[in-house]
């Protein structure tokens, strides 16, 4: 059994990270080989990757940027291992790279998809700019292998995750998404409907990539909008929304008819929220209800055509 890291990344300091790695692999027989997707990056950049290619370590280069979907399916195109470890750049490894690497191994007989987890520091970071990012990771993603194995699919995500390769050939990212948001969430959903179970455990990385509030917010609405997207384009509304906490909202307040309210309510409120969410004083409930009331704007915006406006 062969594990291929894949590192998908854009215009982001990935040394250190990968400079671990290959000394891990030096010491773990399993870990076979890094691939380095480089996904439309600056020439300095690009040239920073291409000066870490070993044997061992590879750097997969698109020249333009083709977005997170189409640039991990090419990574596992071209990865050599049965198990596909795909890592987000912006990580970092709480103890040492190979301990990381060896907490998988007793997990690879017993799941085809395994979830190590996501981290945030215990400390909140230094610039209050991007302290929205570092509260709800806290809070949203930031859950013990006990509680995300409580629903596995809906726990799903390709931030650190180890999956066969033979199951991700069937089913892969869907490269209709673009832009940023929800493409693990799709994909989570496909394994559900292929009856293929996930294993959380605990084996979490630290995410140190914070984006400032501002730049949170934007990427928020991205997913909103794939979000809403996908709603219509999965076969099976009920199933995927069993797998998505703000879609099982959604139809809730649906069934009691709040919905056109709460898009009222956004179109109306949004600047104030955005200042708000951009301050000093966050707070998660005021971010919950922004999402909620900007799903329901969009499922209006979809379901008439664009009457409302885009915003």
């Amino acid at each position: 059994m062969n594990i291929s890291l894949l590192i998908p990344v854009l215009d982001y300091d990935i040394i250190a990270l990968v400079y671990s790695m290959k000394n891990a692999m030096g010491k773990v027989p399993e870990f076979y080989e890094i691939l380095i997707g480089d996904d439309g990056s600056s020439a300095e950049y690009h040239e920073k990757y291409l000066s870490l290619e070993t044997d061992n370590v590879k750097v997969i280069t698109s020249e333009k940027n083709i977005g997170r979907a189409a640039i991990r399916n090419k990574l596992a195109l071209e990865a050599k291992g049965d198990f596909l470890l795909f890592i987000d750049a912006d990580v970092m490894v709480p103890g040492t790279a190979e301990a990381y690497i060896l907490k998988w191994l007793p997990f690879v007989n017993i799941s085809r998809v395994i979830c190590g987890g996501t981290l945030y520091h215990e400390s909140a970071p230094g610039d209050p700019d991007k302290l929205l990012r570092w509260k709800y990771g806290k809070w949203r993603e930031q859950k013990s292998a006990a509680e995300r194995n409580k629903h596995p699919h809906s726990g799903f995500s390709t931030f650190n995750v180890l999956i066969e390769k033979s199951v991700f050939s069937k089913i892969r990212f869907n490269e209709e998404l673009k832009q940023y948001g929800h493409e693990d969430t799709l994909l989570g959903y496909q394994l559900k409907k292929a009856g293929i179970g996930i294993l959380h455990i605990d084996n979490g990385l630290i995410h140190e990539g914070l984006e400032s509030n501002r730049d949170f917010l934007n990427k928020t609405k991205l997913g909103i909008e794939n979000l809403s997207k996908l709603y219509d384009k999965v076969t099976d509304n009920k199933s995927f929304s069993e797998t998505v906490l703000i879609l099982k909202i959604y139809n809730k307040l649906k069934y009691f008819g709040v919905t056109r309210i709460l898009a009222a309510i956004f179109i109306r409120y949004r600047d104030r929220m955005e200042i708000r969410l951009d301050s000093s004083d966050i707070s998660l409930l005021l971010f919950g209800f922004y999402k909620m009331s900007m799903f329901c704007t969009y499922r209006e915006i979809h379901n008439r055509k664009n009457i409302l406006p885009v915003f």
